[in-house]
């Protein structure tokens, strides 16, 4: 049988190198998301940057950390606790202080990222001057880089300041050096603080202060403003990469298992021949496995060696497109090409073990056949299989409805859960194929002329055939409608929620994001005719069943305002009830009944008992819970919601706002403009891993359609020959055959459409038992571009092969041997 497998490798060439060419491509794309995976699982270790040449660094309590039964539990505090009076003046004693103080600046021609210090704090980076002097006045700075000179006048949102000097910029922030004076105006906390001291006696000096660390060595780099944002890339990195992984790896297993199996159905005589001849079913099993096992080691290591050269170009990609680090590179990695060799290897055999099973039971009454027609295109296992799938798809969504349907609305979910149903409607695809082809073959069928019935007839009559062509064209289109019809719909719940929360007629935002001063405040409340409501951004902690400390965005403001400039998604209580002794919680917390008490720690880290004074719907997830100012401490205003009086008039407060703003910056929108600014966007590195997966699955099923058209084609010649004996010219053939082609195309689109209609009915249905009702967002245009894709593939792959056929005679042709 290993002789007769390799023969007839040799004669059906056409075949076995689509099988080949679907498998080596599958390999590759399992190798490189393999190989790029591995490689975002390290991040290198990063040294001190800002304060590489400071002795000392004491910074402040910034964990909250909470002894639970199983361990302690810490979360970052949203508002760090600076480092005690008492603490700083015993350090002074010790040697030279000097405070840190980091914040955003806004300037006119600047990098967007500016970020200011005090020019005492410049030497530990250690910056040095290349042009200029140190600033002296409080409208003078000191810039890193080469976007201002000496001389030069900026414009920031914390006035107009001359440039006087510059240093050379490290590569870890854009700077801008104040006087220590102006900083501590500008910022007039300071969370940490650098000794020109003995580290040890620092320790003692700092010993009953609670919380504050002392930093030094490797340990300095935790002062800087960002210190994990490395394995944050990576976590960023990973999330990426192993979407793409999993969905390129289900959707290369998904098309070479179609494949191989298709390759085997269509030999349904020969292997009657083989019968005829004497062939024992199990000889015609082993046959198929053999040939199956020659293809697949050969394709696999093809893939293999694909992807090796593909995986620097990503990686590569990756890093121009800022989606990963700079030091980012491949790794020396091979376990990724042994998962992607044994995966091809063992998908070709499985996609053929139950085709060979078939196989072998064919009769030797086989080889006499000369109709094309599928009698039984729809196995029991397969049904059985289809069946299953299909109600544990359905099983699943209804148990996450009635338990959690806010696990409905994560990535992971939406990006896994369309895999079982594409897998369960493309094995029920051959009951599906014959109702689809008749309903969409309707109006053609009855024009004039035999093509339309025709069309309709070959697509239905080869349902084994229509169903694995048009698999390719079915995980396309419901990957792009789900994955990117899922993200559109939860952004548009979100601005939903958003849209609907806001009362206000104007929102005011602050330059910069460092928050109002008292002074501007004030002003903002004396605009005649405005009321005013001040709020902050904090966080509250609460420990749930006792062993997990769970964080909640928090927003601070006083309950008469923020009634009057919000609408709160409120389920039971009143927002009006808000007090410094009360909070209001949304229906995700364990304790969650009106005037129940909760223990929660405050932003700060400072533990309190609060009465519930109101509970909110759960909503997309980003109700958060609200407190008075008084539970948080130490939190800038960063957004003032201003409601008319009555009666006043709506340009005049406008003017006010503005005026009240300008000294120290600030942005005054309508309700409706703050709306529009507001809508919340998928970010920029979930949605590239989208469109990398989708732009992956595309050009993989493309190929992998076109490679199968010309397998179904290649093996229809004698069917061409027929219709020119029949009285058919080239053209009418070639043009039925297009037309088949695009009929195939049409099923697979509609197939998946289907997946991704109940797919996105299931997001909105959970977003509506989360009180959140919101249209389904389709992407017709991406769908439009997928299909109109697939079917120009799908035209020429079925029109080239078949143009090559008829160049020989009709006579020849229907001599060939299948």
């Amino acid at each position: 049988m290993l002789t007769t497998a390799l023969s007839t490798l040799r004669t059906r060439r056409v075949t076995f190198a689509g099988s080949f060419v679907a498998l080596s491509l599958g390999v590759a794309l399992i190798a490189v998301m393999g190989l790029a995976l591995a490689s975002s699982l390290d991040a290198p270790e990063r040294g001190p940057e800002r304060f590489a040449a400071a002795r000392v660094v004491v910074k402040g309590r910034d964990t909250l950390e909470v002894s639970t039964p199983i361990g302690v539990r810490g979360q970052e505090l949203a508002q760090p606790r600076a480092v005690p009076a008492g603490v700083v003046a015993k350090l002074r004693d010790l040697g030279t202080v000097v405070e840190d103080r980091s914040f955003a600046v806004r300037a006119e021609g600047g990098p967007a990222d500016l970020v200011g210090h005090p020019w005492s704090t410049a030497a530990f980076a250690p910056y040095a001057l290349d042009a200029g002097r140190a600033p002296r006045a409080a409208d003078e700075v000191v810039v890193s880089g080469d976007w201002a000179r000496p001389g030069t006048r900026v414009r920031t949102d914390g006035g107009t300041v001359r440039v006087v000097g510059t240093v050379a910029g490290l590569g870890f922030e854009n700077a801008v050096f104040h006087t220590d004076a102006r900083a501590a105006e500008l910022a007039p906390r300071s969370l940490q603080l650098v000794v020109d001291a003995d580290a040890a006696a620092v320790r003692e000096a700092v010993r009953g202060g609670e919380g504050v660390q002392v930093l030094t060595g490797n340990a300095r780099r935790y002062a800087d403003a960002d210190p994990d944002r490395d394995a944050e890339a990576l976590t960023a990195m990973n999330a990426m990469f192993g979407t793409a992984g999993g969905v390129t790896g289900f959707v290369s297993v998904f098309v070479v298992a179609s494949t191989f199996a298709f390759a085997v159905a269509q030999r349904r005589r020969e292997f009657g021949l083989l019968r005829t001849a004497g062939a024992t079913p199990g000889q015609i099993r082993r046959m198929v496995l053999h040939e199956a096992l020659a293809v697949g080691v050969l394709a696999s290591a093809a893939g293999c060696v694909l992807g090796s050269h593909a995986a620097p170009e990503l990686v590569e990609w990756a890093v121009d497109e800022n989606l990963a680090p700079r030091w980012f590179t491949l790794g020396d990695h091979t376990w990724p090409y042994h998962l992607a060799f044994w995966t091809g290897l063992l998908v070709a055999l499985c996609g053929v073990l139950a085709a060979s099973w078939r196989a072998g039971r064919t009769g030797p009454a086989e080889a006499l056949r000369e109709a094309s027609v599928d009698a039984r295109p729809m196995t029991r296992g397969r049904l059985l299989c289809g069946t299953a799938l299909l109600v544990a798809a359905a099983a699943t969504l209804v148990l996450a409805l009635a338990t959690d349907p806010g696990g409905l609305l994560q990535r992971k979910t939406y990006v896994s859960r369309p895999m079982l149903l594409i897998t369960a409607v493309a094995l029920l695809a051959p009951l599906l194929v014959r109702p689809l082809v008749r309903l969409i073959a309707w109006l053609p069928a009855r024009l004039p002329g035999a093509g339309g019935m025709l069309v309709r007839e070959n697509a239905a009559a080869g349902v084994r055939r229509t169903a694995a062509v048009a698999a390719p064209v079915l995980v396309t289109v419901a990957l792009a409608g789900s994955l990117l019809g899922a993200t559109a719909t939860l952004d548009g719940a979100r601005a939903t929620e958003v849209r609907e929360r806001t009362a206000a007629d104007f929102v005011v935002a602050p330059a910069g994001g460092a928050g109002f001063d008292g002074a501007t405040l004030r002003r903002l409340r004396a605009v005649p005719g405005a009321e005013v409501s001040a709020s902050s951004s904090s966080a509250v902690y609460v420990l749930e069943e006792g062993v997990a400390l769970v964080r909640s965005d928090a927003r601070a403001a006083e309950p008469g305002p923020l009634a009057a400039t919000t609408r709160l998604p409120l389920a039971a209580g009143r927002a009006d009830d808000l007090d410094d002794d009360s909070i209001i919680v949304n229906e995700e917390w364990e304790k969650r009944t009106v005037g129940e008490r909760v223990d929660v720690w405050l932003g700060d880290g400072t533990r309190k008992s609060l009465r519930i004074a109101a509970v909110m719907t759960v909503g997309t997830g980003d109700n958060g819970v609200y407190v008075t100012p008084r539970n948080a401490p130490a939190a800038p205003v960063d957004r003032v919601d201003v409601r008319l009086a009555h009666g006043a008039d709506a340009s005049a407060v406008a003017d006010g706002l503005r005026r009240a703003v300008r000294a120290s910056g600030g942005e005054v929108l309508t309700g409706e403009a703050w709306v529009r600014a507001m809508r919340p966007e998928t970010d920029r590195t979930t949605r590239t891993g989208l469109f990398l997966v989708l732009g992956i699955a595309l050009l993989y099923t493309g190929i992998s359609l076109a490679n199968t058209m010309v397998m179904a084609t290649s093996d229809r010649v004698r069917e061409l020959a027929a219709l020119r004996l029949a009285g058919a010219t080239g053209g009418q053939v070639l043009r039925l055959v297009g037309a088949e082609a695009l009929m195939v195309v049409a099923v697979g689109g509609l197939l998946g459409a289907l997946v991704a209609g109940l797919d996105l009915a299931g997001m909105w249905s959970a977003l509506g038992l989360l009180s959140v009702w919101t249209p389904i967002e389709v992407p017709w245009a991406t769908l439009g571009a997928v299909l109109g894709t697939c079917a120009v593939l799908a035209v020429i792959s079925a029109v080239v092969p078949a143009g090559l056929a008829l160049r020989r005679g009709a006579v020849e042709l229907a001599g060939t041997r299948e």
